[in-house]
């Protein structure tokens, strides 16, 4: 899930620090991927226990949580040096690749999988569809390009892994502002934790309810390099913000309940700004690249108007026609780079314009790369990116609507002749 990190700064094969890269069976019958344990010299393991101390300190005080609990829970906690390797931003020579990226999530295997994934929870999807207003097909591309559908959850400790982002994060420019927002994702772990442990907030000082060990197993769970939890691979943040009770037992569980996946996505996407029955993005008229490169800054903010990319010759004129599939020229667009080596190794751009449904994906996971390959996916699955006006309008209209009867036509005209007359 989905954890805001710009693409414009991490290397487009890392951007889903929000997923993982292994194989295993689905999540119904499968075990655990086995934790990854990494440890430092005795020098930098007494920095980082230092300052994890102080987190747990100011945690405990300002929710009243017994301290010797959090310190119990924490006191195997150890930094992992790889992770720091695989948030370090790209070399310079590094040529982003949408091409090579879409190839890596837009192909059969991972598509079958979806197919099966959306066949065994049809309905499901059907009724959460109808809530939320996000299509199916939707759902089923985030949650297959993140784990293709629990396969791919991550290898790492939770805990180990905010941990070693918050207090050992590589030197780069942003190390303060990344070392700050792990921060926070931990205090937020700790927070869910203790929550799903049945723990009450603020505890003022009572662990009347609170099962450790289920404490320490929501701490020590397994999770992406970026500290992402489950199928759809929420932060801790939005896990207590949108993740959704799906199956109705009482409790959120994002590793092994499709359901609760489902429905979390849904209510993230809906939370986030999806506009029901609208297009994505659109394809830009085959002579607008100059057109478009003169109008692509990166900044994922819609800033034109739909009208205003067709007077410049970017869109078609049927994409300002709701009745044609498209949107009403006055919504807002953006233009989306995304930038490839040919096979001569010359540097390209594939552009589209992207609407408000992109920008709400991009939400999910600040990527032009990761949002458009979940267009493409869900495309791939039979979505029809465009406007659902006209059919949804002919489905709200009913034959007395088109021809009134003959006593709305007479109570019609009653009003109207009281209205002429100023009658009550």
């Amino acid at each position: 899930m989905n954890f805001c990190i710009s693409r414009f700064t991490l290397i487009p094969l890392l951007i889903l620090l929000l997923g993982a890269c292994a194989s295993a069976p689905t999540p119904q019958t499968a075990t655990l991927e086995p934790i990854v344990n990494q440890s430092e010299d005795a020098g930098s393991e007494a920095r980082f226990s230092q300052n994890l101390n102080q987190l747990l300190n100011h945690v405990a005080q300002a929710q009243e949580i017994p301290l010797p609990i959090l310190e119990a829970s924490f006191l195997d906690a150890k930094t992992i040096p790889s992770i720091r390797k695989l948030v370090l931003p790209p070399s310079g020579t590094f040529k982003k690749n949408w091409v090579a990226y879409r190839k890596r999530f837009i192909e059969p295997i991972r598509l079958k999988a979806g197919k099966a994934f959306w066949h065994e929870n049809q309905a499901y999807l059907s009724q959460v569809e109808q809530e939320s207003g996000v299509p199916a097909e939707i759902i089923v591309a985030i949650i297959g390009i993140e784990t293709i559908y629990g396969r791919q959850t991550g290898s790492f400790r939770v805990k180990d892994v905010l941990s070693t982002l918050a207090f050992n994060y590589p030197d780069t420019p942003n190390k303060s502002a990344r070392e700050q927002l792990f921060k926070d994702q931990l205090q937020e772990l700790i927070l869910l934790c203790w929550s799903e442990a049945g723990g009450t907030l603020p505890a003022k000082n009572s662990i009347q309810g609170l099962n450790t060990s289920r404490l320490n197993s929501c701490l020590n769970q397994n999770s992406s390099y970026a500290g992402a939890i489950g199928l759809p691979q929420f932060m801790p943040s939005s896990i207590r913000s949108f993740a959704i009770d799906g199956d109705g037992d009482g409790k959120v569980d994002l590793k092994l309940s499709q359901k609760d996946a489902i429905a979390s996505v849904g209510n993230f996407m809906k939370k986030h700004g999806w506009l029901v029955g609208m297009p994505i993005y659109f394809p830009i008229k085959a002579n607008a690249i100059p057109a478009a490169k003169a109008l692509a800054d990166g900044e994922p903010q819609l800033k034109y108007t739909v009208g205003e990319l067709i007077n410049q010759g970017i869109l078609k004129p049927e994409q300002g026609n709701l009745q044609t599939g498209g949107v009403d020229p006055q919504s807002k667009a953006f233009i989306v780079d995304l930038p490839y080596p040919d096979k001569d190794g010359v540097d390209q751009v594939h552009y589209v314009v992207g609407l408000n449904n992109f920008l709400a994906i991009v939400q999910y996971n600040r990527s032009y790369f990761y949002a458009q390959s979940v267009a493409e996916f869900a495309e791939a699955l039979g979505y029809k990116n465009q406007s659902a006006a006209p059919r949804l309008t002919a489905v709200k209209t009913s034959v007395k609507e088109i021809v009134p009867s003959e006593a709305v036509k007479s109570k019609s005209k009653k009003a109207s002749t009281k209205k002429k007359l100023n009658l009550p």
